[in-house]
């Protein structure tokens, strides 16, 4: 039970290749973390996504730097399909964020198909409206060409990036 006395689902995982993770994300993770009893973050490698700018890795340090107030949450990387790593933790729920229309539009597609491999439902919980134009490509792309994104990403994030993008420089 939570504090309003409600019964919460067991388990959820919310996935994604959080490249790097956002403030929209982690908004995602903070809301999704008083519905469920326990909630994986899981950092996937994407193949329909080019290479990715951090390692897996270094995607799971941020999230679990970003996220260690809260005790029901934990952070993992998998690689595969996301319905066999959601048989494999018992998953209850898989959990997707949605910014805008289009967001719906492509992973409700998704969203059946992982019911129809794992008898896992799928929940879309929208972003905090202040977060619904930040995606992580676009972050990337502002930081990497001297735009100020400090609004828009976690302070472990922030750092991590800084670190990047010194040794993307002194390596050139």
């Amino acid at each position: 039970m939570n504090n309003n006395g409600i019964a919460r689902a067991p388990r959820a995982i919310y996935p994604g290749s959080f490249d790097p993770p956002t403030n929209g994300h982690l908004d995602v993770i903070v809301r999704a973390s008083k519905i469920f009893a326990e909630l994986t973050v899981a950092v996937v490698v994407n193949p329909q996504k080019r290479e990715p700018m951090f390692t897996l890795d270094e995607r799971k340090s941020m999230i679990s730097e970003c996220v260690e107030n809260l005790p029901n949450v934990k952070v993992e990387h998998f690689r595969g399909l996301l319905a066999d790593y959601a048989k494999e933790k018992k998953s209850d729920v898989i959990i997707k964020g949605l910014r805008v229309v289009s967001d719906f539009e492509s992973e409700m597609s998704t969203a059946l198909m992982n019911r129809s491999l794992s008898d896992v439902d799928t929940m879309f919980l929208m972003s905090d409206q202040k977060y619904s134009f930040v995606s992580s490509s676009m972050v990337k792309e502002v930081f990497f060409l001297g735009g100020d994104v400090g609004a828009l990403v976690p302070d472990p994030v922030m750092r991590f990036m800084s670190r990047k993008r010194e040794l993307l420089r002194s390596s050139s």
